[in-house]
């Protein structure tokens, strides 16, 4: 993926990772489309950062997705890249159906069905593009388990296998799939996250993911090093003492 020069939409970045993704990439020279829920929140968002725009969007709700995707693209029709960012993350208890049956509906609908109904609303655009992007992003949670958040985990797993075949079926087209995958972020999207010390600094994630896009424009994952952890824990050969560790030390996922 180019570091500048780009039309790129990213859903569910009113916050945390992806307004931070956001406002770096515009800083780049891309024209950047911000999308989430609140119109309030989406209103501000345009005012304080004069050149973003914004579109409202809620991806569990295909009729939203699909509107979105009609004004994204009218006002927009030069549209190459989307980075499907929006996503929820919630603890569980799976000894009985009330502790983890709403929530994980909630998480599959949002972090699984979100993407691909981000994916379908875009793909056929995006191959008219010469050059065009989809950013998904899964977790290190997709790699090695956190015991509290089964679905999340789950969730962020099946974002890679989609992307691993994704890249395999998009490979005769001018579409790149990229991988981005956090590590634990200080945001809020567990609570304590944003002060953990065990979560990265949102602004040193973001300066290093921009440093390796820059730097390497043909990756099809995206890995700052605190994720490698996590990602390579089986390759290694140590996913055992990974899984403990990461259990043992950090209710957030680092």
């Amino acid at each position: 993926m180019d570091i500048s020069g780009n039309t790129i939409f990213i859903p569910g970045s009113t916050s945390g990772i992806g307004l931070a993704l956001a406002l770096a990439l515009r800083e780049r020279g891309n024209t950047v489309i911000v999308g989430g829920r609140r119109a309030d929140l989406l209103e501000r968002l345009a005012a304080e950062h004069p050149g973003l725009d914004t579109v409202r969007i809620d991806t569990a709700d295909p009729a939203s997705v699909e509107a979105a995707a009609k004004e994204v693209l009218e006002r927009h029709p030069g549209l190459n890249v989307l980075i499907a960012m929006a996503g929820i993350m919630r603890a569980e208890d799976w000894h009985r159906p009330e502790g983890f049956l709403e929530s994980a509906t909630g998480i599959v609908t949002t972090n699984v069905l979100g993407p691909i109904r981000l994916i379908a609303a875009f793909v056929e655009h995006l191959q008219t593009r010469p050059d065009a992007t989809i950013m998904t992003v899964s977790s290190g949670l997709a790699f090695t388990p956190l015991k509290a958040t089964p679905s999340y985990n789950a969730s962020k797993a099946a974002i890679h296998m989609l992307s691993e075949s994704l890249r395999l079926q998009l490979a005769d087209t001018s579409v790149r799939v990229v991988e981005l995958e956090p590590p634990a972020v200080r945001t809020t999207l567990m609570p304590g996250q944003e002060t953990s010390e065990f979560a990265m600094p949102l602004e040193d994630f973001t300066a290093e993911v921009m440093a390796l896009l820059e730097s390497q424009p043909d990756a099809t994952e995206i890995q700052v090093e605190r994720v490698k952890f996590l990602r390579y824990g089986e390759a290694r050969g140590d996913y055992d003492q990974v899984i403990a560790t990461l259990n043992r030390l950090d209710p957030h996922g680092d």
